[in-house]
Formats: structure tokens, sequence, C-alpha cells
């Protein structure tokens, strides 16, 4: 795959908040959004022919550097709801994510975020094998 290939692709994961992610009130609990992302971001690597195992596999590990959301409004219990996760940059030592979370009945925007990754060996020492762990051609 080329690199123009990984940037253009869109990724999406749907759920329906669990009653446990929820506060009494409904409404789903602010971190849950970063395991949301995890699993986009989980959906983008199966559709580029990876995984997190296959990459550790070959002795490449993504792990998190920084995160950040902006929250716009509540994502509710039971609601159906889209991550779209796209990868704004790619090197061969990191990759940033970004996602939008959306609530699929209103198409409204709930949050938005980014998460940026480092590919280290498995020592968390920075490895220049992002490319050749994502099969990208350089």
């Amino acid at each position: 795959m080329r690199i123009e290939e990984a940037l253009d692709r869109k990724t999406e994961f749907f759920l329906r908040p669990r009653y446990a992610e929820t506060d009494q009130m409904g409404v789903v609990y602010y971190a849950n959004y970063l395991v949301w992302f995890e699993c986009a971001r989980t959906e983008w690597l199966r559709d580029v022919g990876m995984t997190y195992a296959g990459m550790e596999a070959q002795g490449v590990f993504l792990p998190a550097r920084r995160s950040e959301i902006t929250y716009h409004a509540s994502a509710l219990y039971d609601r159906e709801i889209v991550v779209e996760a796209t990868v704004r940059a790619l090197t061969p030592v990191r990759v940033e994510f970004v996602y939008r979370v959306v609530d699929r009945a209103e198409n409204k925007l709930l949050a938005e975020g980014v998460t940026v990754h480092a590919f280290t060996d498995a020592d968390g020492k920075l490895t220049r094998r992002g490319f050749e762990a994502l099969g990208i051609e350089k």
C-alpha cells in the first residue's frame, strides 16, 4: 500500500453504549471515548491488513504518546454511535490518528479526538519500522 492510500483511508466502528459505560442519567463516562478510539484504530489496522498482534509478532509496538478529546455533546446509553478513524500523519516512527464520534440517528457530532503513537521495539525504544509493520511502500 502507498502512504497516500493509508492517509485517505477512513474506518468506521459502530457501537451502542452499554449501561456499564454510563452514569445514572444514561450519559457515557468521558474516559470511555478513549476505549472507543482504540476500537476504531484496531479496525483501521485490520482494514490495512494488520493487527496489533501481528505487529507485535514482528517486534513492533504502538504505544500512545498523546491523546486529546474535544467533547461537543453527550453520548447516551443505547444510542447507535459511529466512531470514525483516519490517519492524519504517518512517518516511519510515529502515526497520528484523528477520530470523530457521531450519533447516527441525529447525525450529530459528539466528540473529536487525536491520538499520537510511536513505533517502538519491545523495550520501548523508537524504531523506524512503522512503514514496514503496516506494509507501506517507501
